[in-house]
């Protein structure tokens, strides 16, 4: 039939039918195909195809314009269809259970064959109901039900949810955003259960069940977009999926939503993806004749009519992957097991969870096709596909053939046991640093697997879930199907070594708290320990800077034990498979990953390579993308569509045999967090970089060029959900800054822009830049990045700021608003830099610098208002963040901005003639003119053309200048509260900014305050002004010294006790000089005078300058009564904290209103600068009477002197360093009560509200309980430390 058809073909259409079939995804090589006329052809073709081939001849003509043909041969094969249906009828309706095996399986024996399952069912009787749990084994995407009684009992959807999760949606919610769509409706996480006609089990108009006419009216629009949505190839993959019409009832006429719901999705896929599932003949006689007249298509061979629903159901619970019989178990407490239920796990879809018996009766192991599935398992793993429990499994099970085991191995499962063993922390943190492709992650999960007896053991699945999601379902998993937890061990994968993991430990601790698990008895068993492997450039220098105890690394490079092992695994490998030479992957670290073997294999395969042609652009592609992006691949879909190869049903996925000879450094890997899509990529790192360099050499291809290709392929930009996933690995190849290896730091641009700016410079950096935009013209982050290219690369300010404004236009946030404040600053600097090496003065630069002065401080202080202002940032919100400072901690970096450019003003006025340093009274008309005390007319100055253009200049910006001088000394002293009362986070960014600020206020203190031997001058020339001389004297002491407020004297806690007196006798100089003083000054050096007091009692008791507790405590209730409780600082009633707590011996009863008043006044002056961050008490509530009861946090340190200081952090950090004799000895423990979830301290009637210093202190359920705790006073209140139950 086939060659009588052929011989109707001309010469042209023959040889493109030979086209196509060598094109198709199951070719017939080209080879084959050569010199064959339409006799050998047909016979190649059924001999290739099988029953296939005459399908194949019918779908080819069509795509050749031959449809005459193609019908005619349709009419043939329907007559031969007909006069083999009456032999076949009875054999083939004996077979409907192979058949309904075949259609679901695609003539195999697992369902695993197809990603994803739809079904759509109406309506349902429940004596049905009950032969209807084979959809729990399947794997569901959605069910578009047309039952509105489902959910209620006895109805389908209610019985699948007593034993599967199930989210209800509308056909509604399926509209939006694609990713929007996946993310809001959990979809390949959980089966969507969607009601297309009405919900009985809930009220409301929206529920209502609608007739035909109306339903066409309200819901058909709805129901044919969600379909739309399903036949997505980006949603669910072509050829990967199954869509079962299950009809449960008899469906009468066209008139049935069902009906057109079979229309619509007809009309997205092809028929042969649809198949039917009816109760019984009649329904099905039903449903086959009304397609058959509306659609004009046939079903019967893709339906099941003649089986029962017990008949069916048993055929498909027989199907594999097959349930373990004893269920999948986790261990529990008592070294005992409890069934893992598929409900509880389809709850926590954050996790990937290891079972105790992971693998196990999953497959008949004695079956060929299991010993196929292991090579194939193996292989993929061996060539470079992330490794599976199933590569575990196999090992465990032929001892004789264990895994190779890196180095490492016993000092990780060492690290964990003894954390588990030794450590009092609920949540514990270890890291794994190691090099891309060195086998870091195949380690952490190798000791995973061998410890899942000892802990319950899962895999974080997706990083960028809410922390708040992931610490619920990691509590869960401890306490599943037992009263008593049990320890959990989560790996954390992240390739960007960008996340803080100390987030995640305390959601987990937040949320093991909220239930409970904090109890003292199941403490060593409730524990969570948190393995987070970090793919790092420098995984050795990473490893020194945390604590040894609670980190390990492993590098690109092996022992030669390692190497024994790797030469003994290819010997196994080579008696199990064909060929292991060509498991690169494996290859590659057996040579101890050799740059001249793995440059070798890259020469080799690239010797033909031909830019112009689409597979080798492809794999140019590729290239460029994995040595920049880790993680990253194209999806396949995508791969198909740009070479142009058409999917037709019967082939299987050919990309691989169309990408040869590179197919052999590709490999395909499910990404299931993008709903199981398969992504291909270059199977290691370092084959892609060595591929990258000899493109480059061999075939003069910068990456440039590739870069640009791939941002004029308007394929790769449209709108589909996974191009999303590709679009954002482009952006980060564009503007993710790797870390130095010498340190925390980043590099100042991309490693993709640093080549290409080093190969072709700016222009083309440029034009990358500006390409880009116009493909993400939704993203700031590529204008500022090449904003911040621009001005530190190029200099070119004017261009910086304008690329700058427009990040600004699309996003402004506290980053964008950074990066025009530090190219003015830069420009400033540059500026400044020149004219100082200038010997002859332009006045205009001046009028320039002080416009560019002008813009910078505003534009820091924008950022910095955003900042303190701004909501928290959505976890998905990844453009907001910016790589020049660490995500959400912004915090204080447009304070030393707006520091950082007054300085640099001050530094060019001070060059000025008239206003020359090196001239005392030139520099006192400085001083006094940015202090206000006299115009610039009043300055004097020769008088000549510059100087006077000068004076002009200086008018016109004077408001602008002599406010600089109040803005310095107050932004001094925000940042004296930030760095003195928020909880350090030990990031290099606030040492930095610390030590900026430090070497500012030196040069701010030169500037502005008088030397001693000015004043003593001063007071010979006016000893009428001593007393005056006197004060401004002792003024300018404290404010050198930090001493002039209240945050920079509890700094002295920990200086010498010397400076301490002389600050006391500062104010106590001051005090007796009230008289001159106005009443808020008065009250503000009061209360710094008995801070200073408290200070130095506590660093020198014995100094004659020590005034007593009593004496302390009347000053302070004087000045109190003067202040009431709405004084703008929390300073006063920090005091009264420190003075008038109570005691066992006296109380008193206002301590409660000035905790009140400590609380609001803090919160409206000081909010800002708590915003994600914790305030630190400075002191503590000790055992004594008076001023000895006080101690302070540097007295508490000297117990652990020799104890490394990030050791002594960690302590204080989870409140272990109160469980030491040494503290126990010093510290007083108060009583109090936990009511409604707030914590009380109690003396007598007196409740006094206190704070937990950390969140984990307290348990959920607001039970009112007697609880003790050690006190601390932070500058918003007191804190309890270490709190503990008394019952």
């Amino acid at each position: 039939m086939i060659q009588e058809t052929l011989k109707h073909l001309s010469k042209g259409d023959f040889k493109e039918f030979h086209f196509h079939l060598y094109t198709l995804h199951k070719p017939i090589p080209q080879g084959k195909l050569e010199d064959k006329d339409t006799m050998d052809t047909a016979k190649l073709m059924t001999g290739h195809y099988g029953s296939e081939a005459l399908q194949v001849t019918k779908d080819i003509l069509q795509e050749i314009k031959r449809c005459d043909l193609a019908d005619e041969l349709e009419k043939k094969m329907g007559q031969q269809q007909q006069q083999c249906l009456s032999k076949e009828v009875l054999k083939k309706e004996a077979n409907q259970g192979d058949k309904l095996k075949n259609l679901l399986t695609c003539g195999g024996n697992s369902l695993d064959n197809y990603n994803r399952f739809v079904v759509v069912v109406n309506k349902s009787c429940p004596e049905q109901v009950q032969y209807l749990q084979f959809l729990s084994k399947m794997k569901l995407f959605s069910v578009l039900d047309f039952d509105p009684d489902s959910g209620k009992p006895g109805g389908l959807c209610h019985s699948y949810r007593e034993s599967r999760v199930a989210n209800l949606h509308s056909p509604t919610q399926y509209q939006g955003q694609t990713d929007s769509v996946i993310k809001n409706l959990n979809l390949y996480k959980q089966t969507s259960w969607v009601f297309c006609n009405g919900r009985h089990d809930l009220d409301g108009d929206a529920n209502t069940v609608l007739d035909y006419k109306n339903w066409l009216r309200k819901s058909c629009k709805d129901v044919e977009q969600l379909v739309s949505f399903i036949c997505n190839p980006e949603v669910l993959l072509r050829g990967r999926s199954l869509i079962i019409f299950l009809l449960l009832s008899s469906v009468e006429n066209e008139k049935d939503p069902i009906f057109d719901t079979y229309r619509s999705f007809i009309k997205h896929t092809e028929e042969e993806n649809i198949i039917t599932i009816c109760a019984s003949q009649s329904t099905y006689s039903k449903w086959r004749e009304l397609i058959q007249e509306k659609c004009e298509y046939d079903i019967d061979h893709l339906s099941i009519n003649d089986l029962t629903l017990s008949e069916i159901n048993g055929t498909i619970m027989a199907l594999g992957p097959f349930n373990q019989s004893s269920g999948r178990l986790l261990p529990s407490s008592g070294s005992s097991a409890v069934v893992l239920k598929q409900k509880d796990e389809d709850f926590m879809t954050a996790l990937e969870i290891l079972c105790l018996n992971q693998c196990e009766k999953m497959y008949d192991e004695e079956s060929p096709e299991f010993c196929d599935f292991r090579i194939k398992v193996e292989e993929e793993f061996y060539r470079g596909g992330k490794v599976k429990w199933w590569n575990f499994y196999f090992s465990d099970k032929d001892k004789e053939k264990p895994f190779v085991k890196r180095e490492k191995y016993e000092n990780l499962k060492k690290m964990i046991r003894s954390q588990l063993r030794d450590s009092k922390n609920m949540c514990d943190l270890l890291n794994l640093y190691h090099h891309p492709g060195c086998g870091g992650t195949t380690l952490a999960m190798h000791v995973m697997w061998d410890l899942r007896r000892e802990f319950r053991c899962a895999v974080l699945k997706d990083n960028k879930l809410p922390k708040t999601e992931v610490a619920s379902q990691v509590r869960r998993l401890m306490t599943l199907e037992s009263d008593k937890p049990t320890p959990v061990l989560l790996l954390v994968d992240d390739s960007k070594e960008t996340e803080n993991p100390h987030d995640l430990v305390n959601c987990i601790q937040r949320a093991a708290t909220e239930d409970g698990l904090n109890n003292e008895d199941d403490a060593q068993n409730c524990k969570i320990i948190i393995l987070y492997c970090v793919r790092c450039h420098s995984p050795k220098e990473q490893y020194r800077k945390h604590n040894p105890m609670q980190s390990q690394y492993i590098t690109a490079s092996l022992t030669q034990e390692e190497q024994k092992e790797f030469e003994k695994k290819l010997t196994e490998l080579q008696e199990t498979h064909d060929k292991p030479e060509n498991f690169y992957s494996f290859m590659i670290m057996k040579s101890n990953f050799d740059q001249k073997y793995i440059e070798d294999l890259a020469r080799n395969t690239l010797e033909n390579f031909d830019f112009s042609l689409k597979t080798d652009r492809l794999f140019a592609f590729l290239a460029l993308l994995n040595t920049y992006v880790s993680e990253s691949d194209i999806s396949l879909s995508l791969c198909e569509d740009f070479l142009g190869i058409k999917v037709i049903r019967w082939g299987e996925d050919n990309l691989m045999d169309r990408m040869k000879p590179y197919s052999n450094f590709l490999i395909i890997d499910t990404v299931e967090e993008w709903g199981d899509y398969k992504g291909i990529r270059i199977l290691h790192h370092s084959i892609a970089s060595a591929c990258l360099e000899r493109l480059e050499k061999s075939c003069h291809l910068k990456v440039s060029d590739i870069t640009m290709e791939i941002l004029h392929c308007d394929l790769f930009f449209s709108d589909r959900v996974v191009k999303h996933r590709f679009m954002l690995s482009i952006q980060r190849m564009l503007i993710e800054r790797q870390r130095r290896e010498d340190g925390d730091d980043r590099e100042p641009f991309s490693s993709l822009i640093n080549k290409i700016h080093d190969q072709q410079g700016r222009q083309m950096v440029q034009e990358i830049f500006v390409k880009a935009l116009s493909r993400f013209v939704t993203s700031a982050s590529i204008p500022q990045a090449l904003a911040r290219y621009l001005y530190i690369n190029e200099r070119d300010f004017p261009e910086a700021v304008k690329w700058a404004e427009k990040a600004k236009k699309i996003k402004e946030n506290p980053y964008t608003s950074d990066t025009i404040g530090q190219i003015h600053k830069s420009n400033l600097k540059s500026n400044n830099q020149r004219e100082k090496q200038e010997t002859s003065h332009n006045p205009e630069d001046l009028n320039t610098n002080i416009q560019i002065a002008h813009k910078a401080i505003t534009a820091f202080k924008r950022a910095q208002e955003l900042a303190n202002t701004e909501d928290e940032p959505k976890d998905d919100t990844a453009d907001d963040e910016s790589d020049d400072y660490p995500r959400k901690s912004y915090n204080v970096y447009g304070y030393v901005g707006v520091l950082e450019i007054a300085f640099l003003i001050f530094e060019i006025l001070a060059r000025l003639p008239f206003f020359e340093q090196s001239d005392p009274m030139k520099k006192r008309y400085l001083q006094s003119f940015l202090k206000k005390a006299i115009p610039i007319t009043s300055v004097y100055k020769e008088d000549n053309e510059i100087n006077n253009r000068y004076m002009e200049i200086i008018k016109d910006h004077e408001q602008f200048l002599v406010s600089l001088k109040t803005e310095v000394k107050e932004t001094f002293d925000i940042l004296d509260c930030y760095f003195t009362y928020i909880k350090a986070n030990n990031s290099e960014f606030d040492s930095r900014n610390r030590w900026t600020v430090c070497g500012h206020f030196n040069k701010y203190f030169t500037l502005f305050c008088t030397e001693p031997e000015e004043m003593k001058k001063e007071r010979q020339n006016n000893p009428n002004l001593n007393l005056k001389i006197d004060i401004e004297e002792k003024r300018s002491f404290l404010e050198k010294n930090q001493a002039d407020t209240f945050a920079g004297i509890l700094q002295h806690l920990d200086k010498p006790a010397e400076q301490t007196e002389k600050i006391t006798e500062c104010y106590e100089f001051l005090q007796k000089q009230q008289q001159f003083i106005d009443k808020k000054q008065k009250t503000r050096e009061t209360i710094n005078y008995i801070l200073s007091k408290i200070v130095l009692y506590l660093l020198e008791p014995t100094s004659q300058h020590v005034k007593s507790h009593s004496q302390l405590s009347a000053l302070l209730l004087k000045t109190l009564h003067d202040v009431g409780l709405r004084y703008p600082f929390p300073d006063p009633y920090y005091l009264a904290l420190l003075l008038l707590w109570p005691s066992p011996t006296e109380s008193n009863t206002d301590i409660e209103a000035y905790v009140r008043a400590i609380r609001n006044s803090s919160y409206k002056r000081l909010t800002s600068l708590f915003r994600r961050r914790s305030t630190v008490a400075h002191l503590y509530l000790g055992k004594g009477e008076g001023l000895k009861r006080l101690v302070s946090k540097p007295q508490l340190d000297e117990n652990f002197k020799k104890m490394r200081r990030d050791t002594l952090a960690q302590l204080w950090r989870n409140g272990d360093i109160f469980k030491d004799k040494a503290i126990i000895s010093r510290l007083h423990r108060v009583s109090g009560t936990i009511e409604q979830g707030e914590v009380f301290a109690n003396y007598g009637k007196l409740k006094i509200p206190v704070r937990p210093a950390l969140i984990a202190g307290i348990m959920s359920g607001f039970s009112t309980e007697k609880v003790s705790f050690y006190l601390g006073f932070a500058i918003n209140g007191p804190l309890a430390y270490d709190i503990q139950y008394e019952n």
